[in-house]
């Protein structure tokens, strides 16, 4: 796992074969495939793990949160963005290669945007009117901009700062929810 971490990071999930995989882990092909089916499971299994602890990171960060709506919004949105950017290969992992994988992580990939969107719902859900559109699909809107800030991180020659990418997170949530937010 910790050899994937790094190799689907950097040179990335098509570069890197299971003959890499193994000089990297100081492991045998043989051992590889007592674990894994293939590098797609891997890639599956290093992606899951990377959510699981993303989500935690979130949930802990809106639990400890104060109950202003303005302020939980911030903080979900804070350790999101921090969290990921932690460690570049997680951000990458998670919101690149996950894309140029094809369709090898398209159920893991839809399963995390699920989660994520729970957790935008339960945030606004204390919103006191419903939503003038589809709740489900402002959450969608949202973590998809979202995404594409952090694929801007990861990507760019002089990426933005992460100040600027949660400033930014937090003005798109804010313009989604206009009816509901007050700035």
């Amino acid at each position: 796992m910790a050899a994937a971490y790094t190799l689907y990071a950097k040179p990335g999930f098509a570069a890197t074969t299971i003959e890499r995989l193994c000089t990297e882990a100081r492991i045998s092909n043989r051992a590889f495939y007592e674990c894994f089916g293939g590098r797609e499971e891997l890639l599956q299994a290093l992606h899951e793990r990377c959510v699981d602890e993303t989500i935690a990171a979130v949930s802990k960060a809106l639990q400890e949160a104060p109950q202003e709506l303005d302020e939980r919004i911030r903080a979900g949105i804070s350790s999101y963005i921090g969290f990921a950017t932690a460690d570049w290969r997680r951000a990458r992992i998670m919101h690149v290669e996950v894309r140029r994988s094809g369709d090898v992580l398209t159920a893991s990939r839809q399963r995390a945007i699920e989660s994520f969107a729970r957790m935008v719902e339960d945030v606004t859900d204390s919103f006191p009117d419903p939503a003038p559109v589809n709740r489900h699909l402002l959450a969608l809107g949202v973590i998809g901009a979202l995404q594409e800030l952090l694929i801007e991180w990861v990507l760019a020659e002089e990426p933005p700062s992460i100040e600027e990418l949660v400033a930014a997170a937090v003005h798109i949530f804010h313009r989604s929810f206009a009816n509901h937010v007050i700035t």
